[in-house]
């Protein structure tokens, strides 16, 4: 059975966040890691998630580890033009709006390096999915978060990102993170009003890609992307944010 409820907007609700039956919330990279945690944390509220990863075998094998029927995969490669139209589709024929997209999915490459040494197809690829692939998705999916009432967008990014942090090593990514806050910044001014646009920072989690000496929980690594999906005001657009907190970019 397909959800065709629309949610409504904070203002006629008198409360933040999105709020209605069953918020559709999409997850990229939802196979595993902060991803995978994201995935379970909205399946806890009752979200209807779709969890899509680049390999369906992974993707499929998460969402049964999840066990909650609000959750289903949906293969995505967020490189792929043909691929991303795919999950617009879906999305369009089963529930008829989005309410959140998450940009969770992204690469940390063994090859990263230096700024004065790291390969620039190392620099491309990296840019392809943690930059590129986010912004297609949003300039996909935007119709359908405007049906919404209440859409956002949350691009999950890091502090190794930020300018006002900004130190050598690991280039690649940095410049990828770097970018993406830029997209997030345009998107917001762009959606002003229609839809809410920011970028969060886990921190350093436990992850393969964190490695397990890491600060953080996959827990504590998820929540700000949960809670600016569900229930951050939507006047909270164009920000950068940890911990439910605004932070300098």
């Amino acid at each position: 059975m397909t959800t065709k409820a629309k949610t409504k907007t904070a203002a006629a609700t008198g409360k933040t966040g999105v709020s209605g039956p069953s918020p559709v919330v999409v997850v990229t990279g939802g196979n595993r890691g902060i991803g995978f945690e994201i995935c379970r944390q909205l399946a806890q509220r009752g979200a209807q998630v779709i969890l899509t990863a680049l390999q369906a075998q992974a993707g499929q094998e998460a969402a049964n580890k999840l066990a909650a029927k609000t959750v289903q995969f949906h293969p995505l490669d967020v490189t792929n033009a043909a691929s991303v139209d795919g999950l617009r589709g879906f999305v369009e024929r089963t529930f008829g709006h989005l309410d959140a997209l998450i940009n969770n999915a992204g690469i940390f490459s063994k090859e990263d390096g230096p700024g004065l040494e790291v390969k620039l197809e190392v620099v491309r690829s990296t840019f392809e999915t943690n930059t590129l692939g986010p912004l297609h998705l949003a300039q996909v999916l935007t119709p359908l978060l405007k049906r919404s009432g209440a859409g956002r967008i949350i691009n999950v990014s890091s502090g190794m990102g930020a300018l006002s942090e900004m130190q050598g090593g690991y280039a690649a990514y940095r410049i990828s993170k770097a970018a993406l806050n830029a997209v997030t910044g345009i998107l917001a001014a762009e959606l002003s009003g229609a839809v809410a646009v920011n970028s969060m920072c886990p921190g350093w989690v436990k992850t393969d890609m964190g490695g397990p000496n890491a600060e953080r929980e996959v827990a504590q690594g998820a929540d700000t992307a949960v809670w600016l999906a569900l229930d951050a005001p939507q006047t909270l657009t164009g920000k950068f944010v940890r911990d439910h907190k605004v932070i300098p970019w």
